[in-house]
């Protein structure tokens, strides 16, 4: 019959135990078998080696100019930078021959000028007329600000100041612009004579000036004029051309 065992009886059939074995033999069968199976071989690649750069020499046939260049480019090029240096050269003339600029101090030439305006200066002026407004340092101190007047007196006249008015050469001035009456004539108590190089001054507010009639600044000689005050740069209320 199936399911029975020659020689025992089904009752006295034991069954078998499975021996467990320990884990460190496990691991030591598990060891033996990976060493057993031969690993994979690996291909290596060799590697390339960097090709060097070989650095030429530059010369100027590298610039091909026969081919490249034309005589009428090398004409348009000479023609563009001398227009450019001729711009510069024109603009560094105009700001400094005309837009030097100098700082109005004090009242005296109100109301054409107000005290904090900013001049620009005409240095071309070789000799200024009368009525012009200069701008110059007195006796020449150049450790004082300039100062900025018109120009009353011209060189080689004889001035003099009576009741408040003033005389060129005996006939009496006719003043076309706004000035206030001299109260004070300073050092000029009779008629003075002005050198063949220098100038009378006087300042519009003439009760506010400190001008020729005051030792301390006297006839103005002409190296000591910066020059001819034209335009007002700030602030921009007053911005725009002085009038005379």
């Amino acid at each position: 019959m199936p399911g029975k065992i020659r020689g025992t009886k089904p009752d006295k059939i034991k069954k078998r135990k499975k021996k467990k074995l320990p884990i460190e033999q496990i691991e030591a069968k598990v060891k033996q078998v990976r060493k057993k199976k031969p690993e994979p071989e690996r291909k290596t690649i060799p590697r390339r080696k960097p090709k060097r750069r070989i650095r030429r020499k530059w010369s100027l046939e590298d610039l091909d100019l026969k081919n490249n260049i034309s005589l009428e480019k090398v004409k348009e090029l000479g023609i563009w930078i001398l227009q450019i240096v001729a711009v510069f050269f024109f603009a560094f003339l105009f700001v400094w021959f005309f837009g030097q600029r100098v700082s109005m101090i004090g009242d005296s030439m109100n109301p054409v000028l107000e005290n904090g305006d900013v001049v620009m200066v005409n240095r071309l002026i070789h000799r200024p007329k009368r009525g012009d407004i200069i701008a110059f340092k007195p006796k020449g101190n150049e450790n004082l600000h300039y100062y900025i007047k018109r120009v009353i007196g011209l060189p080689g006249e004889t001035l003099e100041i009576i009741e408040g008015r003033i005389y060129i050469d005996g006939e009496k001035l006719e003043e076309d612009y706004e000035a206030t009456e001299i109260r004070d004539v300073g050092i000029i108590k009779k008629k003075i004579e002005l050198g063949r190089d220098e100038y009378f001054v006087l300042g519009d507010d003439r009760g506010k000036s400190e001008d020729s009639r005051m030792a301390d600044v006297g006839n103005v000689e002409r190296a000591h004029i910066y020059g001819k005050v034209w335009f007002v740069f700030s602030p921009m209320k007053h911005f725009g051309f002085v009038k005379d």
